[in-house]
C-alpha cells in the first residue's frame, strides 16, 4: 500500500464564522491520480521526564492491558455501548474572537465579535491542569475559549500548544476550577492503534455537531492514507496539505472538528478534522490517525500554558516578512516559514542577529508559516521575555538551521 500511488483530494477548508460553528466543512472537491504518495513522519521529539502528567497511554492499568492481550477481539456489542462509555471523555469547545470586517459600501473596517464551536477529547492531566486535544482550526485566533463537559458545566480554557501544519492543538482547564461533581462525571479517553485499522471496520464519531451538543454517528473506515489539501479562504496561497488521513463515511458535520473517531472497543483511533462538502459528494469525512497525532500531542502537552497579554505589553521583534508559499517550497527548495524582508535597525531581531533573507521556521518551539502565525504567537508573550527563534539562513546557496535567542522589545520601542 505504501508504494502505491494514492489519490490526492483537492479540497478547500470552509470555516463558518459570525454566529456559526467551526467545523471541518470542506468545499471545492477534485480528485487526481497523478500525484505520488508522500508519507511523512512528524519531526517532533518529546520527553516526559520533566513533566509530571498522565497521558492516555498511562491510563490503562496492568490488569486492563493483560485483559486486552488475552481478548484482543473484544468489542462492544453495539454503538450505544460505545457512546455511553466514551461520552464522558468528549467536550464541546466554544471559541470567541474579534474579527475585522470591511463594509463594502463605506469602505470602512469595523470589529465584530464572532463565536464558533468545535469538539475536543480529554487526553490527560498534570498536577494543575486537565488536558484536552482538538484541531488547531477550532482554537486559532481565539480571545476566549470555553470547554463544556458532559454535565453541561462550562469552564474557561487556555491554549497550551498548537501545531498548525498538522491541525492539532491542546487546551488546558485548571483543575482547581473544575467542581468535584464535574470531575466525578468525566474521564480521560483510551486510545487504540490506528496503524492496525482495516478498510471496512466499523467506527463511531462523536462531536459537537453544528454546536448543538454532542451527537453520535457511525459508519466504516472507507479508506486509509488519504491526502487532502485545505484552504481557509479558498486561495492556493493559503492551502495546506494534510497527509495520511483516515477516510470514513460516518457523518462528520461542522462542529465535529476535534472530536473522536472510535473503534468498537471504545478507543480513540482518530481526531475528526474535515469533510468533503461539494454538491453531489456524500459520506467523505476525514480524521487524523491517533498513532500519528500522539507524539505531536505529547509534545504540546509539555508546553507552558499561556494567556494572551495586554495589548500594550505584547512583545515585538522588529521585522517585516511574508510567508513562503507552497509553490516556492516545491519549485525552489526554500524552507517553509516566514521570509524576513526587513529587519529594523536596533530592534530586538537586529540585536539577536536576524538578517534579511533569513526564514523563521519556529517561534519558541512552535512552527510558524506566515506573519499572521507569528503575530498570533506574539500575543502570548510580554516585552522583556527571552525566546528562541529557529531560523534557516542561506549560506553559499544552501539553507542551514540556526537557533537565536531574542529578548522581545515593547511596542513603545517599535513606535519610536
Amino acid at each position: 500500500m505504501k508504494d502505491m500511488k494514492k489519490k490526492v483530494l483537492g479540497l478547500t477548508l470552509g470555516i463558518a464564522l459570525a454566529g456559526a460553528t467551526i467545523g471541518g466543512a470542506v468545499a471545492g472537491y477534485a480528485e487526481s491520480n497523478s500525484q505520488e504518495a508522500v508519507t511523512e513522519s512528524p519531526d517532533n521529539e518529546y520527553t516526559n521526564d520533566d513533566v509530571n502528567k498522565t497521558s492516555m497511554a498511562e491510563l490503562v492499568s496492568d490488569e486492563e492491558a493483560d485483559a486486552d492481550s488475552d481478548n484482543e477481539s473484544f468489542s462492544y456489542s453495539n454503538v450505544a455501548d460505545v457512546a455511553e462509555d466514551v461520552m464522558p471523555s468528549i467536550v464541546s469547545i466554544t471559541n470567541k474572537s474579534v474579527q475585522e470586517v470591511q463594509d463594502w459600501f463605506s469602505r470602512q473596517t469595523y470589529q465584530m465579535e464572532s463565536e464558533s464551536a468545535g469538539s475536543g477529547i480529554i487526553i490527560g492531566e498534570n498536577d494543575t491542569e486537565l488536558l484536552i486535544c482538538t484541531n488547531n482550526h477550532v482554537v486559532e485566533d481565539s480571545d476566549t475559549l470555553t470547554v463544556t463537559f458532559i454535565d453541561d458545566e462550562s469552564y474557561e480554557a487556555q491554549v497550551k500548544g498548537t501545531d498548525k501544519e498538522n491541525d492539532l492543538a491542546v487546551v488546558a482547564v485548571k483543575l482547581d476550577d473544575i467542581s468535584d461533581d464535574t470531575r466525578s462525571k468525566i474521564k480521560i479517553a483510551k486510545y487504540g492503534d490506528s496503524d492496525s485499522l482495516r478498510v471496512g471496520e466499523q467506527v463511531v464519531a462523536i462531536g459537537n455537531a453544528l454546536g448543538y451538543g454532542q451527537s453520535v454517528t457511525t459508519g466504516i473506515v472507507s479508506a486509509l492514507n488519504r491526502d487532502i489539501t485545505a484552504s481557509e479562504d479558498g486561495s492556493e496561497a493559503s492551502a495546506t496539505t494534510y497527509q495520511d488521513l483516515i477516510q470514513t463515511d460516518a457523518a462528520i458535520n461542522p462542529g465535529n472538528s476535534g472530536g473522536a473517531l472510535l473503534n468498537m472497543n471504545g478507543e480513540v483511533i482518530g481526531i475528526n478534522s474535515a469533510k468533503a462538502s461539494e454538491s453531489g459528494v456524500e459520506g467523505m469525512g476525514y480524521a487524523i490517525p491517533i498513532s500519528k497525532a500522539m507524539p505531536i500531542l505529547e509534545n504540546l502537552m509539555s508546553k507552558q500554558t499561556r494567556s494572551k497579554v495586554d495589548e500594550d505589553k505584547i512583545g515585538y521583534l522588529g521585522i517585516n516578512g511574508q510567508g513562503v508559499s507552497d509553490q516556492a517550497v516545491q519549485l525552489y527548495n526554500v524552507p517553509a516559514g516566514v521570509y524576513v524582508t526587513k529587519v529594523q535597525s536596533g530592534s530586538p531581531a537586529d540585536k539577536a542577529g536576524l538578517r534579511e533573507g533569513d526564514i523563521i521556521t519556529k517561534f519558541d518551539g512552535t512552527e510558524v508559516s506566515d506573519m499572521s502565525d507569528l503575530q498570533e504567537r506574539l500575543q502570548y508573550y510580554s516585552a522583556g521575555e527571552t525566546v528562541e527563534l529557529t531560523i534557516q539562513t542561506n549560506k553559499d546557496g544552501a539553507y542551514a538551521e540556526k537557533t537565536l535567542e531574542i529578548t522581545l522589545g515593547s511596542r513603545s520601542q517599535s513606535a519610536s
